[in-house]
């Protein structure tokens, strides 16, 4: 026999074989993940239990809705001495749960600001969408801005035009020396925002035209104010935790020890101390008759919060890439930011999905501590609403639907997370 004629490989694919039976069945599926144990079964059937006494009690009380009622009183007498869940308070009073004391008349602003939200977001977070559509994301900003507090469109087109100015001072400048480009380009993006931003209100109306009427920022409050703080925070902290976790792995020691500082001091910090901070202390420290918006330091402070977390989350991922990653890139001839764009950080960022969304999660929920500064978040609302007399001694009802709101967002961020990890495949890459 002839061994080279032998063929040790298949040369035709095996037909796919039906699936065993009982293998998809409801039964084994229990049998292996509920009860595969003595502990098993005993843990599924005291849960079992627990729920099924936990839906017992609740049910009759959510059985006996009331959602037309004026008063807490007139939920009791229509109950007449029954439990039952009083939603009128939310049918009531939703409108200043979700915007505070934002005018009535002008609430079609933040909801077209929530809703062009979601076009905003679309080509970030989806690659179905095209990458044309990025220009509205870094526009909307903003168009968010000028929507929900009002006035001269002149505001936020000044500010934009303040990034123009640093991009072009920075490539005119670029030829002669790399530092002074980056110095040259803040002085002169520092100089048009104080100078040019608020100009007088003549000029506003000569040069751009278009305003809406003001809403004061402590008329903002609610959902909108927790959305607000949460999504500039969640933007925002991003971009910054990646610089200070580079920083923080930086060869160049002033580099480093301005960043271990600062993440440091950050994380040894309570967040309502900050935000305290940003209340009362911060106005003693700026010029006299300064008017630096309470929202706007709130927000700052947040930022900066959640950044020197979000930058040990990243840090994280930097520090589980094998050394090889890195020694590729220098291998290729990138330089730092190349390599650092193309190699390193797409598989550090990959591998930090988790801890970025649970970061976001917390920060989002961390926006009702503003509640302890006199900022109008749903929480305090809620204080407000059970002081009036009409609603004096209501307590579930808001709470619950607070939380319900909250777990929507947060549990929408979460199946992002592991629909972007499954994308991605985190896994096998």
């Amino acid at each position: 026999m002839n061994m080279h004629n032998v063929s040790w490989v298949r040369q035709d694919m095996v037909a796919s074989s039906s699936r065993p039976v009982g293998q998809a069945s409801v039964v084994r599926w229990a049998k292996n993940n509920l009860f595969n144990g003595w502990l098993s079964t005993f843990l599924t059937v005291g849960s079992l239990v627990a729920v099924a006494w936990s839906a017992m009690a609740i049910a009759p009380w959510l059985g006996n809705s009331i959602w037309r009622a004026n008063s807490l009183a007139e939920c009791r007498q229509i109950l007449d001495g029954t439990p039952g869940a009083c939603w009128g308070v939310i049918r009531d009073r939703w409108p200043q749960l979700l915007f505070g004391f934002y005018p009535s008349l002008l609430y079609w602003r933040p909801v077209l600001a929530f809703a062009l939200l979601f076009a905003a977001l679309a080509p970030i977070l989806f690659r179905t969408v095209p990458q044309r559509a990025l220009w509205f994301s870094a526009i909307y900003p903003g168009l968010a801005y000028w929507l929900i507090w009002g006035g001269s469109l002149w505001f936020p087109a000044a500010a934009y035009c303040g990034f123009v100015v640093a991009v072009g001072l920075f490539s005119v400048t670029m030829r002669l020396n790399q530092g002074l480009a980056v110095a040259t380009a803040i002085l002169g993006a520092a100089l048009w925002w104080i100078y040019a931003v608020q100009p007088s209100s003549t000029l506003v109306n000569e040069i751009l035209p278009i305003a809406l009427d003001s809403v004061a920022s402590r008329e903002v409050g609610g959902f909108l104010l927790s959305i607000i703080i949460g999504v500039t925070g969640i933007a925002l902290s991003l971009p910054l935790g990646i610089l200070l976790a580079l920083g923080r792995r930086s060869s160049l020691p002033l580099i480093h020890l301005l960043s271990v500082t600062f993440i440091e001091f950050i994380r040894g910090v309570p967040l309502i101390t900050l935000l305290f901070t940003a209340s009362l202390l911060l106005n003693y420290f700026l010029p006299p008759g300064t008017n630096f918006d309470l929202i706007l330091r709130v927000v700052i402070m947040v930022t900066l919060f959640a950044s020197a977390y979000m930058a040990e989350v990243i840090r994280g991922g930097l520090a589980a890439l094998p050394r090889g990653q890195y020694e590729a890139a220098e291998a290729l001839g990138l330089d730092y930011w190349k390599a650092q764009r193309l190699v390193i950080l797409p598989q550090a960022l990959k591998i930090s999905i988790p801890g970025i969304v649970n970061s976001f999660i917390g920060l989002f929920k961390d926006t009702t501590l503003v509640v302890f500064i006199g900022l109008l978040d749903p929480i305090a609302l809620s204080n407000s609403i059970r002081a009036d007399t009409n609603w004096q001694g209501i307590y579930w009802e808001l709470f619950i639907f607070i939380g319900a709101v909250f777990f929507v967002f947060c549990f929408s961020m979460s199946r992002y997370s592991m629909y972007l990890e499954r994308r991605l495949k985190t896994d096998h890459r």
